[in-house]
C-alpha cells in the first residue's frame, strides 16, 4: 500500500513542472470566468498526461536515451530530421527562457501576496530582488546536480502546494454536483475556447515528455521496473491535477472575470475568509514558482543535450551552460518588471498548439519494435492515445483557425 501511493520519482518533477504558476494562472481565469464548467478539460488533460508521460517514460527506461536523441536518430530522413530537432529547440528550449521569466515572476507574486516585496536601484534601472534571490536558489540546486537531493526538495514543495491549495479549496466549501457536473460533462462556453487550450497546455506539457524520458534512468534501470515507473506516474500526474482542479474550485467561488492571476483571487477571497485565505494561496503560488523555475532550465538542457548529442551528466559544462542561460534569461525578464500574466497564457495557448506533433511523435516511436520490443504500445493504448492525439489536434486547430478569424 505504501509503494502505491509513494510520490517520490520522476513523476513528481513532471507534477512540479506542470503545476507552476502558468497553471495557478490559466486555473484561476478558468473559474473566475467560468466557474466549474471548464473542469472536464481537466480531468481530459490528467488522463492524456498519465498516457503520453508513461510513453515518454518507457521510451526513456528501455531505450537509455532521452527522448530528443531517440527522435534524431530515428528520423532516417534528413530534412525531415533537420526539421524535428528545430521544431524542438525552437518549441521548448528556447521557449522555457519565457515560461522561466513566467515561473520566477509567479514566485515573487507569491511572496508579494504574503506582504514581503522590494526591489533595488543599480544604475537607474530597478530590479526585483525576490526574483534574483529565488534565481540563486534554483541555480543552487541545480548546480549541486544531484538528481536526490532535486527529488526530495521537490516532493517537499509539491506536498506544500497541494496543501496550500486543497485547504483553500475545501474551506471555500465548494458545491459538490456542481463540480461533478462540470468535471464529467463536456461543454465550451462562448469565449471559453483559448482557455479550455490553455488548461491543456498548462497540464500536458511538451517539455515533460522530453524531461521525464530523461530523468527515468536516472531513478531506474532495467525494464523490471515498468510498473514501478506507471505507479509513480500515475500518483503524481493524479495528485497534481487535484491541484489544479482546487485552484479552479477556489476561483469558481468568486467567479469574477475581472480576476486575472492568483494575487487577485488571494485578494478577492480575503473579505470571505480572512487573511489565512491569502496566505495559503501566496504560500502555494510561491512553492509552485520556485518548482518550475528549477524544473524548466532543466528540462531546457536535457532538450538541447538530446538533440545536439552532448553528455547527459547534470554536472557536465555543457549542460549546466544551458540551464544558466535559461535561467538567467528567467531573472532578468522577471526582475525588470515585464507582466508575465500574457506571457504566460499565450506560452500555454503555444504548448496547446505544438503538443499534436510532439505527441505524433511520441505515439510513432512507442510503436517502433527495434526500440522497445516486446515493450512497444499494445493496441488498446495505441486507440486510447490516437483518441487523445485527435483530441489535442481538434482543438489545436480550432484554436488556429479562431485566431485567423476563420471561426
Amino acid at each position: 500500500m505504501k509503494k502505491r501511493f509513494n510520490i517520490s520519482g520522476p513523476g513528481v518533477l513532471v507534477a512540479a513542472a506542470f503545476i507552476g504558476p502558468g497553471t495557478v494562472t490559466v486555473c484561476t481565469v478558468a473559474g473566475a470566468t467560468y466557474g466549474y464548467g471548464l473542469l472536464w478539460a481537466l480531468v481530459l488533460s490528467i488522463i492524456a498526461t498519465i498516457v503520453l508521460q508513461e510513453m515518454a517514460a518507457r521510451i526513456g527506461l528501455i531505450s537509455g536515451s532521452g527522448l530528443a536523441k531517440v527522435i534524431r536518430d530515428f528520423t532516417k530522413n534528413k530534412i525531415a530530421r533537420i526539421l524535428s530537432i528545430g521544431l524542438i529547440l525552437s518549441a521548448i528550449a528556447i521557449g522555457n527562457g519565457a515560461y522561466e521569466a513566467g515561473n520566477i515572476s509567479g514566485g515573487v507574486l507569491g511572496l508579494e501576496a504574503l506582504g514581503v516585496s522590494g526591489g533595488i536601484n543599480i544604475g537607474g534601472v530597478a530590479l526585483n530582488y525576490w526574483s534574483i534571490l529565488i534565481g540563486i536558489l534554483a541555480g543552487i540546486l541545480l548546480f549541486i546536480g544531484s538528481y536526490k537531493l532535486l527529488e526530495k526538495i521537490l516532493v517537499a514543495l509539491v506536498i506544500v502546494m497541494s496543501l496550500a491549495f486543497v485547504i483553500t479549496a475545501i474551506v471555500t466549501k465548494p458545491h459538490i454536483l456542481g463540480i461533478l457536473k462540470g468535471s464529467l460533462i463536456p461543454q465550451i462556453p462562448e469565449g471559453s475556447l483559448l482557455t479550455i487550450i490553455a488548461l491543456v497546455g498548462t497540464t500536458v506539457v511538451p517539455y515533460n515528455l522530453f524531461l521525464h524520458a530523461s530523468l527515468v534512468r536516472e531513478k531506474w534501470q532495467s525494464p523490471e521496473d515498468l510498473n514501478a515507473v506507471k505507479r509513480d506516474t500515475r500518483v503524481a500526474v493524479i495528485l497534481g491535477g487535484f491541484v489544479s482542479m482546487a485552484i479552479v474550485i477556489c476561483a469558481a467561488t468568486v467567479k469574477d472575470p475581472t480576476i486575472n492571476n492568483a494575487s487577485d483571487l488571494a485578494q478577492s477571497l480575503q473579505p470571505l475568509f480572512g487573511d489565512y485565505a491569502t496566505y495559503f494561496i501566496g504560500i502555494g503560488l510561491g512553492a509552485a514558482g520556485l518548482t518550475s523555475a528549477i524544473t524548466a532550465p532543466l528540462a531546457a538542457a536535457y532538450v538541447v543535450k538530446g538533440c545536439l548529442g552532448w553528455s547527459s551528466n547534470l554536472k557536465s559544462t555543457s549542460f549546466r551552460i544551458v540551464w544558466l542561460v535559461v535561467l538567467i534569461a528567467g531573472v532578468l525578464f522577471s526582475s525588470l518588471g515585464f507582466k508575465p500574466i500574457t506571457i504566460i497564457k499565450f506560452a500555454q495557448v503555444t504548448n496547446g498548439i505544438v503538443l499534436p506533433l510532439i505527441a505524433g511523435y511520441l505515439i510513432w516511436l512507442a510503436n517502433k519494435k527495434e526500440l522497445l520490443g516486446v515493450y512497444r504500445n499494445t493496441k488498446i493504448q495505441n486507440v486510447v492515445s490516437i483518441v487523445i492525439w485527435l483530441i489535442v489536434l481538434g482543438l489545436g486547430l480550432r484554436s488556429i483557425f479562431k485566431v485567423f478569424g476563420i471561426i
